[in-house]
């Protein structure tokens, strides 16, 4: 099983900020950064004004580690202490299964394992020992 395990931050709407500040002090190459407002519209979904220049998803390659970040969601709880999570990255749906699954073993799902318009299965689970786990499907690796 091909497995990556890379720290995820999560900044309180002043991500774009953020990855500058990370590409400078650690002479971070910018992979990619994608906002709110550059995602494809949900059906139901109005995307709120102050949302769109947020940083959905970003990721910096630093030396031969990755870093990624993205900034809370206007209206969603920001908890300090929260904003490092992990995120893992699986080669196939049955391995993100398998591992989403065993991390749900006492802790609470936040978001389902479900396919996303960047992910064929994503999702997040707070584990038992209060750590916030991003589980990600990504098969071009």
């Amino acid at each position: 099983m091909s497995i990556r395990v890379h720290p995820y931050l999560v900044t309180n709407g002043n991500g774009q900020e953020a990855v500058k500040f990370y590409q400078e002090a650690l002479d971070a190459e910018i992979v990619g950064v994608q906002t709110f407002g550059e995602m494809p519209p949900e059906p139901g979904f109005t995307l709120p004004e102050e949302a769109k220049n947020l940083v959905m998803h970003a990721m910096l390659k630093i030396g031969d580690s990755v870093l990624m970040l993205s900034d809370n969601f206007p209206g969603q709880p920001y908890q300090l202490g929260d904003q490092v999570t992990i995120a893992i990255l699986l080669d196939t749906g049955d391995q993100s299964k398998k591992v989403f699954d065993q991390l749900k073993d006492g802790g609470t799902i936040i978001m389902p394992l479900q396919e996303t318009s960047w992910s064929p299965l994503y999702g997040q689970i707070k584990d038992k020992f209060g750590i916030t786990w991003q589980i990600s499907t990504d098969p071009t690796h």
